[in-house]
């Protein structure tokens, strides 16, 4: 008789783990007392005088992590990310891994945490999901100052003659709530304030957050945060936080904020996790601080972006790639034999049985998002995360088609074995850095018109046609080009789970166009934002969100928390 063992759940795993004081993980990466800020045991704040007592040390190389289209069915990127990092340190590498902050929208809704999971984790995991060292509520707070600031600025006497029709700062909260996406503020007569609409995104697509990710040091953030545009007068020019003379309230809301954040994976690999834009509506990648004081620190640096190659893959080697002057060495494409069957036809709920043919046509999308790396022309390593239901002929059939096309492949099983289920991976990662050819360049010259690097964009990486734009777009195309924003990288806001803009077509969808409905300047983040389909910059709960799950038991430990 067959006795079935439990599997535990990611939070057991994590509870369980014996894990090293942060000042022990610190020494070993030579960080000196001065440099470290204590967060209780096992998390701490990284001073950015490491950079001045490092300036001279040669910087590691950077591994990007990237996906296909994401779908329900999960492709763990963030867990590939965790345990090629323990790998690389199983074979004796001075890796370091750096990642997002998790959001609490999803991990209360539906889609989960950001730490990995089974034995390639970052912990304290409960922590780092729920409130961690602050720095989501810091962009909070600053978000909402500044909306305070600018309502208060039009109660006493609009002197910036500020359009009240035409804000476009939001206010904020770290959680899924649609009932917040349109609201009226200011009603009650004359001393509630100037009565307006409004609105509330997620912190995490506020452009406050994307300016912490992108920022160099506290005055390049100060700098950034000057330009923001949050509104226009009356005769329609732009109106900044220069104008209202509050960066610096600001900049003194995040200085702590904008210090990265040291805690450890399962097997002790030191992680530097700060900063969490969303990928399909903001720039998805973790802060150019925290990867770039990885390099510092490591001679390897394994760090993702949020979503696939389209999404979080495009935007860090198009925009934060190029603002911060790095260059990956490689790339790891991350795919799973159960979201390839979704992507060639198969119900979540069929998953687990054996379906080849479906498998064969799912490939496409793979095929896509391998073409978008070489595009960028970077080497690349397809990582397989492999699950228990993938059948040895699926298995077989994937592992063919990567050989067959010539394409590097690794059966990685790092949610299971941690980093020795990630050995044969990085091998192979570190085979083709020091075998490939790697002639690393964005993908378009940022003074090309917006136009342009928006079809390159679109054409080269989702395989659309055409790029279309509707009579709003068009006027702010106009516009843009008048303010002299034209010549900045462009963020497209778009679904995740689809390579168009219509989440439903799944695969690799073929004649279709992307149509901009909205342009928006985040002139202090560095780019344009183009809004495209239905995107939602405040997501919704689902019927059931995983926060159902959640609790806490006597002694105080997080229960359901995935």
């Amino acid at each position: 008789m067959t006795i079935k063992v439990p599997v535990k759940s990611d939070i057991e795993i994590a509870q369980e783990a014996a894990k090293k004081p942060i000042k022990d993980i610190a020494n070993g990466l030579d960080i000196v007392e001065e440099e470290l800020e204590l967060y209780g045991h096992y998390k701490a704040k990284l001073s950015l005088d490491i950079f001045n007592r490092l300036q001279d040390k040669e910087d590691g190389k950077v591994i990007f992590v990237t996906s296909i289209n994401p779908t329900p069915a999960g492709e763990g990127k963030s867990t590939v990310t965790v345990g090629l990092g323990q790998a690389l340190n199983k074979l004796g590498k001075n890796a370091v891994v750096a990642l997002r902050e998790p959001s609490l929208g999803p991990t209360m809704g539906i889609k989960g945490g950001a730490t990995g999971g089974g034995y390639s984790q970052v912990i304290p995991m409960e922590e780092i999901n729920l409130h961690f060292t602050g720095d989501i509520h810091a962009i909070t707070t600053a978000n909402n100052a500044l909306a305070a600031f600018i309502d208060n600025h039009m109660q006493q006497g609009n002197e910036l003659q500020i359009d009240t029709r035409k804000i476009m700062w939001k206010r904020v909260v770290d959680l899924n709530d649609r009932a917040l996406r349109k609201i009226v503020i200011g009603l009650g007569g004359p001393v509630q304030g100037v009565p307006r609409e409004d609105g509330f995104d997620i912190t995490v697509a506020s452009e406050i957050m994307a300016i912490l990710c992108l920022a160099n040091d506290l005055q390049d953030l100060k700098t950034r945060l000057a330009k923001i545009v949050v509104a226009y007068n009356t005769s329609n020019e732009p109106v900044t936080v220069h104008d209202l003379g509050v960066e610096g309230a600001l900049t003194l809301l995040l200085k702590d904020a904008i210090k990265p954040n040291l805690v450890q994976t399962l097997e002790h690999t030191p992680a530097i996790i700060h900063g969490g834009p969303f990928a399909n509506i903001a720039h998805g990648c973790n802060s150019v601080i925290a990867t770039k004081m990885a390099s510092k620190l490591g001679d390897y640096v394994v760090t993702e972006g949020g979503f696939g190659a389209d999404l979080g893959g495009e935007k860090f080697l198009n925009i934060k790639a190029r603002s911060a002057n790095i260059k990956p060495e490689a790339v790891v494409i991350v795919a799973t034999i159960r979201a390839l069957k979704m992507h060639g036809g198969v119900a979540k709920d069929a998953l687990k049985e054996e379906n080849v043919e479906a498998l064969e046509n799912g490939l496409q999308n793979l095929q896509k998002h391998v073409e978008t790396i070489q595009a960028f022309s970077l080497p690349f390593v397809i990582a397989v995360n492999r699950f228990v239901a993938d059948s040895d002929n699926e298995i077989a059939c994937l592992m063919n088609w990567c050989e067959t096309n010539g394409y590097p492949v690794s059966l990685t099983e790092v949610w299971e074995k941690g980093g020795n289920g990630g050995l044969d991976l990085a091998e192979k990662v570190l085979h083709i850095i020091e075998t490939s050819e790697n002639n690393f360049k964005p993908l378009y010259d940022v003074e090309a018109s917006i136009e342009e690097k928006l079809t390159t964009i679109a054409t080269t990486v989702y395989g659309a046609t055409k790029v279309t734009f509707t009579p709003q777009a068009k006027k702010q195309l106009l516009q843009f080009e008048g303010e002299g924003w034209s010549n900045l990288p462009i963020c497209v806001a778009k679904t995740q789970y689809s390579l168009s803009d219509d989440a439903t077509k799944l695969g690799r969808p073929e004649d279709f166009e992307i149509t901009v409905r909205e342009l928006r300047p985040k002139i202090g983040a560095g780019f344009i934002v183009a809004l495209t389909g239905d995107v939602l910059t405040m997501p919704g709960l689902p019927k059931k969100p995983a926060a159902l799950q959640m609790d806490v038991d006597a002694d105080g430990n997080a229960v359901g928390l995935f």
